[in-house]
């Protein structure tokens, strides 16, 4: 054991460096800018979506009124909706969760 620590400190450390590589051009830096500003916008909208099914999930099983199920439901669609037109998800993946979410309103 006493070896094994005596082999770890004397291996030369390494340290986490970038590689050097060409310098990008400024319409990759411009492109690296634009990706990421959609990819923190497009990651909010997905948590927002993910809150709401949470919320409704909750309203389901306290038991609360159908009438308030139905209006929170709606509200999803639309999210859901919103986000298929801006291209945060393909259209399959919102048919395919408002189907789901259907079938949850269903079993109440």
């Amino acid at each position: 054991m006493a070896e094994e620590e005596k082999a770890a400190q004397s291996a030369p450390k390494k340290k986490a460096e970038k590689k050097e590589g060409p310098t990008k051009r400024p319409s990759a830096l411009k492109r690296d800018l634009q990706s990421e500003k959609r990819r923190v916008r497009n990651r909010s909208f997905r948590s927002s979506l993910q809150t709401a099914v949470r919320v409704l999930d909750d309203l389901i099983s306290k038991k609360e009124s159908v009438d308030a199920i139905k209006l929170h439901l709606d509200s999803i669609y639309s999210l859901v909706d919103k986000g298929v037109k801006r291209g945060i998800f393909k259209s399959q993946k919102g048919s395919r969760t408002k189907s789901r979410l259907a079938k949850r309103l269903a079993k109440v």
